[in-house]
Formats: structure tokens, C-alpha cells, sequence
């Protein structure tokens, strides 16, 4: 197929909508069914040209994991992209991202930190800032709410113990989680991750609130900080 030729000059079996229903979804490619969604391309670009450029875009890298990374502005600056389209791709993104988090909340234990990075997974680690997020749970460990103490470097200039127990004390917390993800996709934890970990883990202790974890998610691997000793005490 030459570049500029319209899907209905493609050969009947090799169109995407027409591959999708003779042989499944699962046959198409990312591109393909990537086609599909946006439907339409643009003046000597079919929508499979578009949606291979969507793609391999000139920042990051090639591959499906893109999606998540475009931001609405960033898709209309795209040759043949409108509002629309931008809409449905922004949409496309965060449906992938609450399937995968629905089905890993079928498994989900706060006693677990494989099954809470398996939860947070998808939505965290395409985030290109880092999210520092405060998990609350109750005497039986279970979630009674969460929020996001802080977007960007975490560091102790903009978290405190103070804020998060006080945080924990309004919603009659009894043991906390914090959560944050590495946009470099390492999840290997910093200096200044230690200290907050077992700054915050020291003063949970004083007043009755543990701190029962702080995972640090990468991309499709994380790090259990209580599983990797950083919270015993110095000298211990």
C-alpha cells in the first residue's frame, strides 16, 4: 500500500474494521487498532498512517505505552488530530487505565505489596511528575480513603510527617500507606526517600498510627520499602 491511499483502497482483508471482524480483535495491531478508534485520517494520511505516527512520536519512546503519555494540547498540535480525536484518544487512555485497575482490585490486600502495585500500576506509572499518595486504613486494614499529599519531587520541604498523621487523625486512620511513583521507571529508592520513610515510620510509632509500607512504583516493577528493611531503627 502506497502512502496516501485511503483504508477503502486497502485490500479488503487487510482493513482494519474488516480484519477485527473475520478474525478478532486480537489479530490487529497496536496501529490497527488504534485505526479503528480514530476512524478517519487526514488529507494524504489514512487513519493506520496516523495512528503508526501517534505511535513513534518524536519525544519518549515508540509503543502503545504513549498513549497514556499524550496530554490534550500536545494531541491537536498533531497533524490530523482535532478535538475530537484528541478526546477520544485522552478517553481511550484512561479507560485502558481503570480496566487494569478494576481487575486488579478483584485480588487486592493491603497486607500485600504486590497486589497494591498491581493496583496503582497503570495509573501511576505513566505519570510524568512524581505523586506522592497517603493511603488510609481502618483496624481491619481496610481502605477508608486516600489522596495525593504532594505532585512533584517528593522531598521534605513539601511532605511532613505532620501533615500526613494529621491527615490520618481526621479520617480516624489507624495505620497508613504511602505510595509514589519514579517517572525514570526505576524504582530503586533515593536518599531523601529513606528519610521520609523512616522519619514518617518514627513518628507513626510515637502516636499509634503505623506506617505499614511505602512502595515506590516504576514501570511494571515496584519496590516494598518495608520488604527491603528500610524501616528498622539505626543500629538495629
Amino acid at each position: 500500500m502506497k502512502k496516501g491511499n485511503t483504508i477503502k483502497e486497502m485490500y479488503h482483508e487487510e482493513r482494519p474494521y474488516e480484519k477485527c471482524e473475520h478474525f478478532g480483535a486480537e489479530h490487529l495491531t497496536d496501529a490497527e487498532l488504534l485505526a479503528v478508534i480514530l476512524r478517519t485520517g487526514t488529507r494524504g494520511e489514512n487513519s493506520l498512517d496516523l495512528a503508526r505516527r501517534l505511535l513513534h512520536p518524536d519525544f519518549g519512546n515508540p509503543g502503545l505505552h504513549n498513549i497514556h503519555q499524550w496530554t490534550m494540547e500536545q494531541l491537536m498540535h498533531v497533524r490530523g488530530i482535532g478535538k475530537v480525536k484528541a478526546i477520544q484518544i485522552r478517553c481511550l487512555s484512561e479507560l485502558s487505565k481503570r480496566l487494569a485497575r478494576e481487575a486488579a482490585a478483584e485480588g487486592l490486600d493491603f497486607s500485600s505489596p504486590t497486589t497494591i502495585a498491581r493496583y496503582y500500576m497503570e495509573d501511576m506509572r505513566h505519570k510524568n511528575r512524581e505523586v506522592l499518595k497517603l493511603l488510609l486504613l481502618n483496624t481491619r486494614s481496610r481502605l477508608i480513603g486516600e489522596t495525593n499529599v504532594s505532585i512533584g519531587t517528593v522531598d521534605m520541604a513539601l511532605v511532613s510527617p505532620r501533615e500526613l498523621f494529621i491527615e490520618a487523625f481526621q479520617k480516624n486512620a489507624s495505620a497508613i500507606i504511602l505510595l509514589h511513583n519514579h517517572p525514570s521507571g526505576d524504582p530503586t529508592p533515593s536518599r531523601e526517600d529513606v528519610r521520609i520513610t523512616r522519619r514518617v515510620y518514627e513518628a507513626g510509632m510515637m502516636i499509634g498510627i503505623e506506617l505499614l509500607d511505602h512502595i515506590i512504583i516504576g514501570n511494571n516493577c515496584f519496590v516494598s520499602m518495608k520488604e527491603k528493611g528500610f524501616f528498622q531503627q539505626k543500629g538495629s
